[in-house]
């Protein structure tokens, strides 16, 4: 289909947080460097941050973070411009009435080309959909910033919040765990790893920690399961402040220590795989685990592009254009 032919139909935008092109010191750098830059990521004001940032986080942490992602390296790319590539397709199949695109907003496809491209290409609707089952205002609401800047007063654009209380998607990610289960047999314990932000925004107001206890709930219940036998904590902490508690990685040295021997550990914040959950998860915290006394830690893999995910994202957003029709 030519782009004037798209161009009579709705669009429809995937968006993730974005990657690497390589598993590069070169890459990584130019990539954290535009995470790094935005104000939703890190408040502090430009003048201390930047020379903070260039001088000294840039240059150390960029080789032993390209060294992470040249582990868990895709042919095609890293996992997450892979797996969302392909989820972007499987979508696109669900909705052939759509343009169905993808984008990440830092890193290539730039969010800010892509919507530029839709809005000059004139397709009557733009609904974007950020790849963020829980709200936050270090995810969601930057997106919400591109999408201001690039289509202004222009009604033609809308966004998705989040979809973490979303029955159809709260039963795929419980699906995931019960097929796991079958094929590798069930845990001592199921623990929820999502990515954590700062304490002080969440004091702030930013709803996210609720939203990833109300989608952990929900799974729960879905799975029948007892309190007790599920646990709710944050990974991927950064700098010394306080970071939503309890720590992933802690949370598994005491497990270990208590004589828990088999965890199952699943990651719903994110829509596909990643460094966070493959090489984070996956690699580093079951050595964390194991060190501490565990013996194993299975981790359950995020619905990536299964038909199931594609038909949950193809719901919602069929039912987002049909609201603003």
């Amino acid at each position: 289909m030519t782009t004037s032919a798209h161009s009579s139909v709705p669009a429809v935008v995937l968006v993730n947080l974005g990657t690497p092109d390589a598993p590069t010191p070169k890459a990584v750098r130019r990539y954290l460097a535009e995470f790094l830059h935005d104000h939703r990521v890190v408040a502090l004001t430009r003048w201390l941050w930047c020379p903070i940032l260039h001088f000294v986080i840039l240059p150390f942490r960029s080789p032993r973070v390209a060294k992470l992602y040249a582990g868990v390296w895709m042919d095609g790319g890293s996992p997450l411009a892979v797996h969302t590539a392909r989820l972007t397709e499987a979508v696109q199949r669900e909705m052939p009435e759509a343009r169905v695109v993808h984008a990440m907003r830092y890193g290539n496809p730039s969010l800010r080309t892509v919507l530029e491209q839709l809005r000059d290409a004139g397709h009557p609707r733009v609904q974007v959909l950020p790849l963020y089952p829980q709200y936050s205002t270090t995810t969601t609401a930057s997106v919400g910033d591109v999408v201001d800047a690039v289509f202004g007063r222009d009604g033609r654009a809308r966004m998705r919040a989040d979809y973490h209380a979303d029955s159809a998607w709260v039963e795929a990610v419980a699906a995931s765990i019960r097929a796991h289960w079958d094929t590798h047999g069930r845990g001592e314990r199921l623990l929820f790893s999502f990515h954590g932000i700062p304490q002080r925004l969440a004091d702030a107001g930013d709803p996210y920690p609720q939203h990833c206890r109300a989608g952990a709930d929900a799974i729960v219940r879905a799975l029948g399961l007892r309190e007790d036998e599920a646990l709710l904590t944050f990974q991927s902490r950064f700098g010394r402040e306080p970071w939503l508690q309890p720590y992933t990685d802690e949370t598994l040295k005491a497990l270990g220590g208590e004589g828990v021997r088999t965890i199952d550990v699943v990651c719903p914040g994110f829509a596909v795989d990643c460094l966070e959950t493959l090489e984070e998860i996956a690699l580093q915290n079951a050595e964390i685990f194991h060190e501490h006394g565990g013996q194993a830690l299975r981790y359950i893999p995020c619905l990536n592009d299964a038909p199931v995910h594609a038909q949950v994202l193809a719901a919602l957003a069929r039912r987002d254009l049909e609201a603003d029709a």
